[in-house]
């Protein structure tokens, strides 16, 4: 009897590409700064829960997979999920295992991906892959900007100071 040992990646590819889109609907729990201090535990022990009926949940969104990877040791393999990688104006909060993480996720990236898996595609923001002049040297993954110029001044349409 053969047995297919990645069944549950294989219904998920073949869900996917059938148009079945599995999504999850995004809750967070948010408790004013103020009321940690004098919260009926530590609100940081992680072996507690928050009741709902005091923080209610609060819908962010949807997930949704839309579409299967089409290189997937490129978009799967490579990829680096930090809670450090947070949007401006959100701050992590004391909590131990997040201080731990924020640590320690780029530090295995580095040991698992190289000193510079933050230019890989996967990695790396739509916009900063326009706006930086960072080339050459080891570990280089983003193409190396092939022969465009990348000091100042130039005479190439290379990149002007911005005073």
């Amino acid at each position: 009897m053969l047995k297919n040992k990645d069944f549950s990646t294989s219904d998920l590819y073949e869900n996917i590409e059938k148009g079945n889109h599995p999504s999850w609907t995004w809750y967070v729990q948010i408790m004013p700064e103020k009321d940690a201090d004098t919260y009926k535990f530590d609100v940081f022990d992680i072996t507690k829960v928050w009741p709902h009926s005091d923080y209610p949940l609060q819908r962010v969104g949807k997930l949704t997979l839309n579409r299967n990877p089409e290189n997937y040791h490129a978009e799967t393999e490579q990829a680096a999920f930090s809670p450090g990688h947070l949007v401006p104006g959100i701050e992590p909060s004391n909590d131990k295992m997040l201080q731990g993480r924020l640590f320690s996720y780029p530090d295995t990236h580095r040991h698992r991906l190289g000193k510079n898996y933050e230019q890989i595609p996967i990695n790396c923001p739509y916009r900063a892959r326009v706006a930086s002049y960072i080339r050459d040297g080891a570990a280089t993954v983003n193409g190396n900007y092939g022969n465009a110029v990348n000091y100042e001044p130039n005479t190439m349409g290379g990149p002007k100071e911005d005073k």
